[in-house]
């Protein structure tokens, strides 16, 4: 089969690999459409030392059951791999499993390929009317729908009488801003340095995008939650000075590193901070009724390339030239 294979930092190639085996319990996914991730951008650039060349990167994925008796299902993949019996498996937060694998990271390939193997529990049904392509944004969303949560289930005032930014506009970002409107956020503004990705997150739905130090950016002291989509020393510091007293922020971006958060502010304005991972079981399936339900918005803001092209995407992201807050490559 056909495969996006990384090869190295900066290198992508696209080559034939061999098939799949599923083990005792698993399926075969005939992958139909696969997003990359910002984990994979970061793989991409060598500073990931969990997913060594040569690898099948991708774990943002949706297609068909190619074998079994539900083939032919359209399915949309967990790919969270965990044991299903420690403590953190048992009370429904196994993104927190200590033995816990990821499609992308050794030892299991990735979905930049034609075909995956993953355990049928991982594998969740499409709901009629969502386009598979939408469907791979499961995943994403549910990464944002899981740190909104956290950050609503901490504010010592309603949503609804929240003022509320995210950080970086992203895929993650972006849905995370999207989240926030649709469990009833006052107001949501979102920072994105890019020109491209600002225009797209303005026609997405009803929030406030804004270039980050420029005008349009909420004063020092106002926002009630805070979603740090990116991580960076940069988003970092701006968290902490947009934050209120007694407000809370939500960092979910995986850069490394601790620069930037005043910690000192943090302490003396009691202001929460929460680290948000991946995504709880009933988080991913949330996130996918509400993509099919529509709750999110019209979607427009992912891109489509051909998985033999994913190189150039690639190349392309690191540019800053893609106006989508999301590419899905098609096999």
């Amino acid at each position: 089969m056909k495969a996006l294979i990384y090869t190295g930092p900066h290198s992508l190639a696209y080559a034939d690999v061999p098939e799949p085996v599923p083990a005792e319990g698993e399926v075969t996914v005939r992958v139909e459409a696969v997003g990359i991730c910002g984990s994979d951008m970061h793989a991409y650039h060598g500073h990931d030392e969990r997913r060594p060349a040569p690898f099948v990167l991708g774990h943002e994925a949706a297609g068909r059951i190619a074998d079994g008796l539900r083939q032919g299902e359209r399915v949309t993949i967990n790919p969270l791999v965990t044991c299903g019996t420690c403590a953190f498996c048992l009370d429904g937060r196994s993104q927190l499993c200590r033995r816990r694998q990821v499609i992308s990271m050794p030892p299991r390939p990735g979905a930049f390929a034609e075909l995956v193997c993953i355990p049928e529990r991982n594998v969740v049904a499409v709901p009629a009317g969502l386009e598979i392509t939408q469907a791979a944004l499961a995943e994403p969303v549910a990464v944002a729908w899981h740190a909104a949560r956290l950050g609503i289930a901490a504010l010592s005032r309603p949503l609804a009488a929240s003022c509320a930014a995210v950080l970086g506009g992203g895929a993650i970002g972006l849905a995370a801003a999207l989240v926030l409107g649709h469990f009833g956020a006052r107001e949501v503004a979102l920072a994105e340095p890019n020109m491209l990705r600002r225009e797209t997150a303005a026609r997405a739905g009803p929030l406030r995008p804004y270039a980050p130090g420029e005008a349009g950016e909420p004063e020092d002291s106002s926002v009630d939650l805070i979603v740090d989509a990116v991580g960076a020393k940069a988003t970092r510091e701006a968290a902490s000075r947009l934050v209120k007293p007694g407000g809370v922020i939500v960092h979910v971006g995986l850069l490394p590193g601790a620069d930037g958060l005043d910690i000192r502010r943090i302490t003396l304005q009691e202001i929460t901070l929460i680290g948000s991972y991946c995504y709880t079981p009933v988080d991913f399936l949330e996130a996918l009724a509400a993509l099919a339900a529509g709750h999110l918005g019209p979607l427009a803001w992912l891109a489509q390339r051909k998985l033999a092209e994913g190189w150039g995407a690639f190349q392309d992201l690191e540019a800053g030239t893609v106006a989508a807050a999301k590419i899905i490559l098609r096999p």
